[in-house]
C-alpha cells in the first residue's frame, strides 16, 4: 500500500444541517440489494442509507503545528441578477436558452441537467452523484417496503491507469463499470455474473457516456422482471439475463468447523451487522471456538460506524482503527469493547477483489496491528466516504466528503490491501473447492 497523507475531505461533524448524516464507506453499490432500491448506498432494510451513521463522536485530532480548522463558511449567494465571474457564463447560457430555444423546456429540466452536469462533469469523482426528485423520492419510499434488485455491486475502474480514478466520471472505452461482487444467493450470482465483469450494455443500450449513478435506475425494476447485461469477461462479450427478485440480505453467517475454529462470514456492513457479528462470535465461543476465520470476501463495505464496531471485536480497546480526514482536520476512530481482543485467540481474515472500503478498513486494521493474518487476493482499493444531502428541489446529492486511512496512515487506493498469504480463487466460480479457506485452516492449525 502507498502512504498518501494528502487525500482528504470534510468530516461529518462540520457538515451542513441538510445532510442526512449517512456517512458511507461502501463501494458505489449500484447493483446491491439496498443500493438499487435505496439510493446507491449500503444499509439494512430497517435503516437504509439515510439512517444516522453513528451516534457517538470520534476523537478529533489536529496534527501538530496545524491551526484549528475554522467553521465551514456560509455558501455565497449567487443570483443571475448579480452573478460572480465564474457563474456569469452559466447565467448567460440559461438566459439564452429561455429566450431562444426552439422547444418548450421547463426550469425543472434545466435544473436537473445543470446539477447532474456539475456533479458528473465538474467533480473528478465517480462516487459522487445526483438523484432527481422522482428517483430520490423512490429511494426514500423504498426504505419502508420490500427491496428488490439483482444483488450485486459495481465500481468504476480506470483500465489503463488504476491510480487515476479521478478521470473516470463517465463510462468510456478506458473507464469501465466493473462488478465488484455478486451477493451470496442473489439473482446475479445464480445467473453467472462474476466479480471483474465489465458492464458494457444494459438491455442492448451501451453504458458508454453515462455515469454509473445514472445507470442505476436503468437496471432497477420490479421483482419478476428481467434485465439483460452485456458483460466483457477475459476479452469476450456475453449477454447475461437476470430476473430481478426481492432479496433477503443475510449479512452474517457462522458455523463451527473442525479443531475449534469458529467461522464467521460478513457480506456487508449494514447498521445491524455489528450486533449480528457479536451474537455470532458469542455463540461460537459458547460452542468452544478457540480460533476464528473472518470471511470478508465479496463484501463491498457499508456504514463507517459498523466498520469501527466490527474492527473493535478483534483489536484492543482504544487502539487506532482508522482515521477520517479533511485537510488538516483528522478524526481518529478507535476501538471500543470487543469479544476477541486477546492475542491468545488466533484470527485469519479472508479477502479478495470484492472486499472493498469498510472491509478494507477492518482488514487493514487487523493486519497492521498484527492481530490477524490476511489470506486471499488483493482487495478492491477504495478509501473515500460518501454522504447524502437533501436539495431544495426534492432531489438528493451524494457527495464524497472524506478519505479514510489505515492505522499506519496508508491509503488502500488504488492497489487495495495486500494479503499476507496470496491464494487464488478457483478458476471455476461454481466449484465447491475453497483453497483460500483451506489455507486459512492450515495456518490456524499451526
Amino acid at each position: 500500500m502507498q502512504r498518501n497523507p494528502t487525500l482528504t475531505a470534510s468530516p461529518s461533524a462540520r457538515r451542513s444541517p441538510l445532510a442526512i448524516a449517512a456517512a458511507l464507506v461502501g463501494v458505489l453499490l449500484l447493483f446491491a440489494v439496498i443500493a438499487f432500491i435505496a439510493g446507491l448506498a449500503i444499509g439494512g432494510a430497517g435503516g437504509g442509507p439515510f439512517a444516522q451513521a453513528d451516534a457517538s463522536t470520534p476523537t478529533v485530532a489536529v496534527p501538530s503545528g496545524a491551526s484549528t480548522p475554522a467553521p465551514t463558511p456560509a455558501l455565497e449567494t449567487i443570483t443571475c441578477a448579480e452573478p460572480n465571474e465564474a457563474f456569469a457564463a452559466f447565467c448567460e447560457a440559461y438566459a439564452q436558452i429561455r429566450a431562444g430555444y426552439v422547444d418548450d423546456v421547463s426550469d425543472e429540466q434545466l435544473l436537473d441537467g445543470a446539477v447532474r452536469g456539475m456533479v458528473e462533469y465538474g467533480l473528478p469523482d465517480p462516487y459522487s452523484g445526483y438523484l432527481p426528485p422522482s428517483q430520490y423520492g423512490e429511494a426514500l419510499d423504498s426504505l419502508s417496503g420490500e427491496i428488490s434488485g439483482i444483488g450485486a455491486e459495481v465500481g468504476m475502474k480506470n483500465l489503463s491507469d488504476p491510480a487515476d480514478l479521478e478521470s473516470c466520471t463517465l463510462v468510456t472505452d478506458n473507464c469501465a463499470m466493473v462488478v465488484v461482487s455478486p451477493l451470496d444467493g442473489s439473482p446475479a450470482e445464480e445467473a453467472g455474473l462474476q466479480a471483474g465483469d465489465q458492464i458494457v450494455a444494459i438491455d442492448g443500450e451501451s453504458t458508454s457516456g453515462e455515469s454509473v449513478s445514472s445507470l442505476v435506475y436503468v437496471v432497477r425494476g420490479e421483482a419478476g422482471t428481467d434485465v439483460t447485461l452485456t458483460v466483457s469477461r477475459d476479452g469476450e462479450e456475453m449477454d447475461i439475463t437476470i430476473t430481478r427478485a426481492v432479496i433477503d440480505l443475510e449479512e452474517v453467517r457462522s458455523e463451527m468447523l473442525d479443531d475449534g475454529v469458529g467461522y464467521v462470514r460478513l457480506t456487508s456492513f449494514t447498521e445491524r451487522a455489528n450486533d449480528m457479528i457479536r451474537d455470532a462470535i458469542s455463540g461460537l465461543l459458547d460452542d468452544g471456538a478457540t480460533k476464528f476465520v473472518l470471511d470478508l470476501r465479496g463484501n463491498p463495505g457499508g456504514f463507517i460506524d459498523a466498520a469501527r464496531g466490527i474492527g473493535s471485536e478483534f483489536i484492543p480497546t482504544d487502539e487506532l482503527l482508522f482515521t477520517v480526514e479533511s485537510g488538516e482536520d483528522v478524526q481518529e476512530w478507535r476501538a471500543v469493547d470487543g469479544l476477541l481482543q486477546s492475542d491468545d485467540v488466533p484470527v485469519v481474515v479472508l479477502v479478495d477483489g470484492g472486499s472493498a472500503s469498510a472491509s478494507e478498513i477492518v482488514a487493514a486494521a487487523l493486519q497492521e496491528h498484527g492481530r490477524a493474518t490476511l489470506v486471499g487476493e488483493p482487495t478492491f482499493g477504495k478509501n473515500t466516504v460518501q454522504q447524502w444531502n437533501d436539495l431544495p428541489n426534492g432531489g438528493g446529492l451524494r457527495l464524497t466528503t472524506d478519505r479514510w486511512f489505515t492505522p499506519d496512515h496508508n491509503s488502500v487506493a488504488p492497489d487495495g490491501v495486500q494479503p499476507d498469504v496470496v491464494v487464488a480463487a478457483p478458476d471455476d466460480p461454481t466449484s465447491d473447492a475453497d483453497p483460500q479457506l483451506d489455507r486459512a485452516l492450515e495456518l490456524l492449525a499451526g
